[in-house]
């Protein structure tokens, strides 16, 4: 049955009400080099802010009517929705969040699109510029907050995961929430949702009235984990890498809940930059935790990391099973190392300056067929470098399964291939077998999962 749609003149809800004649122009380019189609498929996913789907493409093709235009005003702008889900409205109304959500996406395309092209000198390979650019998206959406001491956990984990550990994360951001912690995630359902969601009653009982729930997402994955209802803070970052490094630039410290293929590109994203030797004496709280059913799940995610990337990497991390209270603890303790830490070296609380990123983890990386049979899968490189090449593995993975490009790429010419070393791709394809089975490669109830990858034998 077709899903009922609405036609509505939205204004501006404090993010972004002035734009320029250069801005308006790009965003009404619907050519390749215009802003139109990206706006659009933003626009469309947090118009759906709280339904759960995980297939960009579907999402896509479900509202091919959906239309959204620039309607300049004497005072501002305004923006005509055509055909938008009726799901986003009451009475004719747009739900307020949905709203701010809305200009939330305007503003950071149009701010990150601008930065590249308004900065003296400004080069897309170069580390330092962009730190700067994610900083610059962060402070322009208002999510550095100066002063304010640190409190913000990353929390990761599975958009897919069961309804008892959507109970387990949501007790945990609880917990959290009685702390006075706030929350950082994905801003998508599961694992996203459950600490954002038990922070919020924690913060009433507490009377925390400046609790924070960040939703940091990008484009390509936006479509695919659209805002879950709690998020009061919504980034969109120019692409994946620039959306990792503004958790752990802006967060100060990570939980990590079962999850699959994100979850895990994640993880080796993080190893991969705390594995650097200028931040080995950084602190940086992470812990991976879940009920006790989830402790099979750790120990194989221990031992696919150990394997890969040795001792030294489990070392970063901490695993605690069935004990929210005890994750608060840590992460609670944590953040007074965090603090003592930047105060005596005289770096902001609110944004991780000292933080040494290699670039092999700030450059995009394009999935597609050529590029994931090359990765360097091998044990003869630097680790770090190990974890980047695994890390852009699973981000192919990601990008075959949910997003919009990978997604069509894989129809067209069947599933990416992954080769390396045997040692690493034995146990890799051991643990997406795994991942397939306890289905969190898709949303309960939704059809069969169909591999995105194929692992094939032999070195790249």
């Amino acid at each position: 049955m077709q899903e009922p749609t609405i036609n509505a003149l939205v204004s501006p809800e404090g993010s972004l009400e002035i734009l320029s004649n250069h801005e308006v122009s790009r965003l009404k380019d619907r050519s390749q080099g215009g802003l139109y189609r990206l706006f659009r498929q933003c626009a469309l996913a947090v118009l759906n802010t709280g339904v759960e789907t995980d297939d960009c493409k579907a999402l896509m093709e479900c509202h091919a009517d959906f239309d959204v235009r620039l309607v300049p005003q004497p005072r501002g702008l305004k923006l005509e929705l055509i055909n938008a889900p009726a799901h986003a409205f009451v009475d004719g109304e747009m739900l307020r969040g949905i709203r701010e959500h809305l200009f939330s996406v305007l503003r950071d395309i149009i701010y990150s699109h601008s930065i590249p092209q308004s900065a003296a000198g400004f080069r897309r390979d170069d580390p330092e510029d962009l730190t700067n650019l994610v900083f610059h998206v962060l402070r322009n959406a208002r999510v550095l907050e100066p002063g304010r001491q640190p409190d913000l956990v990353v929390c990761w984990g599975g958009h897919s995961i069961s309804q008892d550990e959507y109970q387990y994360s949501k007790e945990v951001g609880h917990q959290l929430g009685l702390r006075s912690l706030s929350i950082i995630t994905g801003c998508g359902p599961g694992a996203m949702k459950g600490p954002m969601k038990g922070a919020t009653i924690a913060h009433a009982k507490q009377r925390v009235k400046n609790g924070r729930y960040i939703g940091i997402t990008e484009p390509g994955i936006i479509g695919a984990e659209a805002p879950n209802p709690i998020v009061n803070e919504l980034v969109i970052m120019p692409d994946i890498e620039k959306r990792l490094e503004a958790f752990i630039r802006c967060g100060h410290g990570v939980i990590v809940f079962p999850g699959g293929v994100g979850t895990a590109e994640e993880i080796l994203y993080l190893l991969g930059i705390l594995l650097h030797p200028d931040n080995a004496d950084l602190p940086f709280p992470v812990v991976f935790t879940g009920e006790k059913e989830n402790a099979e799940y750790f120990e194989m995610i221990d031992k696919f990391i150990r394997n890969a990337l040795g001792d030294e990497a489990a070392s970063k991390y901490e695993i605690i099973i069935d004990d929210p209270v005890r994750v608060a603890q840590t992460m609670k303790k944590g953040m007074k190392e965090v603090e003592t830490f930047r105060r005596a070296m005289q770096d902001a609380y609110y944004f991780n300056w000292m933080l040494k990123i290699d670039p092999v983890f700030q450059l995009p990386f394009h999935p597609n067929h050529d590029n994931m049979r090359a990765l360097e899968l091998h044990r003869d490189q630097p680790v770090h470098l190990l974890a980047a090449n695994l890390r852009k593995a699973f981000s192919g993975i990601v990008a075959g399964n949910v997003k919009e490009d990978g997604i069509r790429q894989v129809q067209s010419k069947g599933p990416f291939e992954i080769a390396g070393d045997p040692t690493l791709i034995k146990p890799l394809e051991a643990m997406l077998a795994q991942f397939v089975a306890q289905n969190r490669m898709k949303l309960p109830g939704s059809s069969a999962y169909r591999p995105s990858y194929r692992i094939v034998s032999g070195a790249a």
